[in-house]
């Protein structure tokens, strides 16, 4: 009796992760046309705001981080070989700072599978996405900003690079809370990913949708203020 049962399981088990690999494939297609409307948005200077993340996130929220880091890497390689101009170095840039925000947070949110663990992995999404690109500005900028010397993208970090990607992190976070609860019921509705084992955080409370909204409105409003829009 055991080789049938096991036999029914593996058949079960392959065709769940044929189905996640579908997912994955049609998140990361999504992503990049995400990224390509994105560009439409007002930028700062040649920074753009980007909402793949926000993408890239309900996938390592769904999947685990290592879906988020193979998605991002994805999404920033198609991007360089398709429209980036700034080749190598530009997709380094793009995956570092998407596996900073979505890797984080869907780290901590496997961890604390709660509203509280969404909110707290993305918040700490933000700080790293922040940190690290203030790093990588200052070491990799210069390299491909002509007329720019290290002095000048070090004096532009406070003033630049950091209110850019706390306003792009704000608002991922923002969209990020606000889509992930229809997405995820809508992928386990289509049987991609298993019913939730937690029973709390299924639906979204009115506070929090008004707490996400807000938070979107802030950050976009901060990111049209950047941008020179108001």
């Amino acid at each position: 009796m055991s080789e049938p049962i096991t036999a029914r399981t593996q058949t079960r088990t392959a065709r769940m992760n044929t189905k996640v690999m579908v997912s994955m494939a049609m998140l990361t297609a999504i992503a990049y046309i995400v990224m390509l409307m994105s560009k439409l948005m007002p930028s700062v200077m040649f920074l753009d705001f980007d909402f793949k993340d926000v993408v890239i996130c309900i996938a390592g929220f769904t999947f685990g981080p290592l879906s988020a880091a193979i998605i991002s890497i994805l999404v920033a390689f198609i991007e360089m070989i398709s429209i980036s101009t700034t080749g190598i170095i530009g997709f380094i840039m793009n995956a570092l700072a998407t596996c900073a925000f979505c890797c984080t947070a869907s780290f901590v949110y496997k961890k604390m599978h709660t509203k509280k663990g969404a909110v707290l992995g993305l918040s700490l999404g933000v700080v790293c996405l922040v940190v690290v690109m203030l790093l990588w500005n200052y070491l990799i900028t210069p390299m491909y900003m002509v007329g720019f010397s290290r002095a000048d993208v070090a004096a532009l970090l406070p003033t630049l690079f950091l209110p850019f990607n706390l306003a792009k992190g704000g608002m991922n976070m923002a969209a990020t809370l606000l889509l992930y609860a229809p997405v995820v019921t809508a992928l386990r509705k289509a049987g991609v990913v298993p019913p939730s084992q937690n029973s709390q955080g299924k639906k979204m409370n009115a506070g929090f949708v008004l707490f996400s909204f807000a938070l979107l409105a802030t950050f976009v409003v901060f990111a049209l203020v950047l941008a020179g829009v108001i």
